[in-house]
């Protein structure tokens, strides 16, 4: 999938475009039915299927006290909805103009800088522009005018209520982990930059890659078995998320530590993303850095016994 910064960048040649819009956190279930009607309705037409998405949370910028804690980094977010089959993607930079910009201004310009909008595709709730001013109806107006469908989809149920994005951090944050892969329609994972540590897992013999998951949900401290994929090669992991009470620290910090089993080379700088199994246990404080170890070696012996089963 091409991934776009401009409108200029779409190599359309001549074809209308089908349009899939929203800020997709998760890509969860109801939004690959928006993307997938996107796509049906592009390969029906001879036409691009473009997904349009915003680079930040638009409450970053219009209501930053009320940002909700992401269910993926940005980058995550589109190396998934890439998977989905669509033609094109353009992360838009959601800024202060941006924001000010009324819905009907919004799809006026997609419709100038596209030449031939087919069709848009969104969730039936969505709404967008400046104090929220866009809507399904706005956009059944502009398409009678403008030529091209409108799909308001409604929101995708399971076991009995609405799957969306609230409801699956909310899962995160409690540990319900499953029902948040059942509603993602994949294994939860957590994806951040490896950062420097302070290298207290190296000195223990058990080098952890230190996450950076700023403005991301997380599921309860502990320790949890894990896999990743580094380089094609499929890694098995102990992920710790906690705040380290056996570490003496002036200002503890809340920390994702993964450590790869069987694993050596540098990883530093890299996007990590590790799909998150069983909860192993609590984080705990122990009385030495001795205890610490035989733990962190149960913790690794749990993993690898647990791989096999790791299916989810």
């Amino acid at each position: 999938m091409n991934i776009i910064r401009a409108a200029n960048e779409l190599k359309s040649e001549g074809r209308p475009v089908c349009l899939a819009i929203g800020f997709f956190d998760g890509v969860h279930l109801g939004h690959q039915q928006v993307i997938r009607q996107t796509i049906a309705d592009a390969r029906q037409h001879d036409a691009v299927a473009l997904v349009v998405t915003f680079d930040r949370h638009p409450n970053s910028v219009i209501a930053p006290d009320r940002v909700p804690p992401l269910i993926y980094s940005l980058s995550q977010k589109l190396r998934v909805i890439g998977l989905l089959g669509a033609d094109a993607l353009l992360p838009i930079h959601f800024d202060e103009p941006f924001s000010r910009q009324s819905g009907e201004a919004f799809i006026r310009q997609l419709a100038r800088d596209f030449g031939r909008i087919q069709s848009l595709c969104v969730g039936a709730d969505f709404v967008f522009g400046h104090r929220r001013s866009g809507n399904v109806a706005l956009l059944n107006e502009l398409g009678d005018e403008l030529g091209f469908s409108v799909h308001g989809l409604a929101a995708v149920a399971l076991d009995g209520q609405m799957v969306s994005s609230t409801r699956i951090r909310e899962a995160i944050r409690t540990g319900q982990l499953d029902a948040a892969s059942q509603m993602l329609g994949r294994p939860y994972a957590i994806a951040g930059r490896v950062v420097a540590g302070d290298r207290v897992g190296q000195q223990l013999g058990f080098p952890t890659a230190n996450l950076d998951v700023t403005g991301l949900v997380l599921p309860p401290n502990g320790v949890y078995t894990g896999r990743t994929t580094f380089k094609n090669e499929v890694c098995r992991v102990a992920l710790n998320i906690g705040f380290r009470p056996t570490v003496v620290s002036a200002v503890p910090q809340l920390r994702v530590e993964a450590h790869l089993i069987d694993f050596s080379g540098d990883l530093y700088g890299t996007e990590l993303e590790v799909e998150i199994g069983d909860r192993l246990r609590d984080e705990k404080k122990f009385g030495s850095a001795a205890e610490l170890r035989a733990q962190i070696e149960r913790d690794v012996a749990a993993v690898r016994q647990a791989a096999a089963g790791f299916n989810k």
